[in-house]
């Protein structure tokens, strides 16, 4: 059978239109599929399998769960077929209920995140974080050369931004919890540190002016975003030309507890994403490297990523 063919096969059923498009704009896990479609996990699963055969979709683990999208290397007469979808999904009369239950589930993923730093704030400095070492933040202070402009994107209450605030002509820490960032003020403040500026913003999409720094630095902030990809290309379009990115996140590891602990939304992440992403969006002079191992299990390993604009 074609692949003209399996796809309009595959979007015969009013089902599939409905999960083609709740996964137009988002990735969803097969329990977010079931919440939104109130549809078993078998039919849900049956129906996926067929959608990913026919190479409308894409999966991938992470850890016990599996996450579906729309498969990124759709061909012209594929991504036509998904838009045909949409349009046909809109016309259904559970597309009202489903966007609405959608919308629930994605506002939910960020509360959830949020709760696990509000509660930590003011003590996050004085509570363990995987990754969290000072050997894996000297290896990052190193590349920072003042006077320059830096952001600290998913600063918490700003440790990092202060010791770079001691080197740096201004630092800018962006948080998207209110708690922390009012933490992070009041402590600035009190410590007399003129040259650091606390933001309330989401990683992905920074509340700082294009072309504006000098270097982007995520440190152990990448593994709570919802797009990790999107917040690399943010990250490019507020660094001025020649500036530099720098990540300190952790290896991609199996210690699903992280997510309860930690508030994790991604268990790590490959050495081959992070060059695949950075690549994707558009840096250059890229380097991908293990600088931390912890001695204690689970062993957590920090991995340093680098690119210039």
């Amino acid at each position: 059978m074609s692949v003209i063919l399996k796809s309009l096969r595959a979007l015969s059923d009013p089902t599939r239109l409905r999960i083609v498009a709740l996964l137009e704009r988002n990735e969803l896990s097969v329990n977010e599929l079931q919440e939104i479609t109130r549809m078993g996990q078998s039919r849900i699963s049956t129906h996926l399998g067929l959608l990913q055969e026919s190479g409308l979709l894409e999966s991938r683990r992470e850890g016990k769960r599996t996450f579906y999208k729309i498969a990124a290397s759709a061909d012209p007469n594929t991504a036509e077929f998904i838009q045909l979808a949409v349009r046909g999904a809109k016309e259904l009369p559970e597309n009202a209920p489903d966007q609405l239950n959608l919308k629930r589930i994605v506002l939910r993923r960020t509360q959830e995140a949020q709760i696990y730093f509000n509660q930590v704030a003011g003590r996050f400095d004085r509570s363990y974080g995987p990754g969290r070492s000072w050997q894996a933040f000297g290896q990052l202070l190193l590349r920072v050369m003042p006077p320059l402009v830096v952001a600290d994107l998913g600063s918490g209450e700003g440790l990092l931004s202060e010791l770079l605030a001691r080197r740096a002509k201004k630092v800018i820490a962006v948080d998207n919890s209110e708690k922390m960032v009012a933490f992070g003020a009041n402590k600035a403040r009190k410590n007399k540190i003129k040259n650091l500026e606390f933001r309330l913003g989401e990683l992905d999409t920074p509340p700082i002016d294009p072309a504006s720094v000098d270097v982007v630095i995520l440190s152990q902030a990448l593994h709570h975003a919802a797009d990790p990809q999107q917040c690399m290309v943010s990250a490019h379009e507020i660094l001025r030309p020649g500036g530099q990115i720098l990540i300190l996140d952790l290896l991609r590891h199996n210690f699903e507890q992280a997510r309860e602990l930690y508030g994790d939304r991604w268990l790590g992440f490959m050495e081959s994403d992070l060059q695949t992403w950075l690549e994707k969006a558009a840096f250059k002079k890229i380097e991908v490297s293990v600088v931390a191992r912890e001695e204690q299990p689970p062993h957590f390993q920090t991995v340093l990523a680098a690119g210039e604009k």
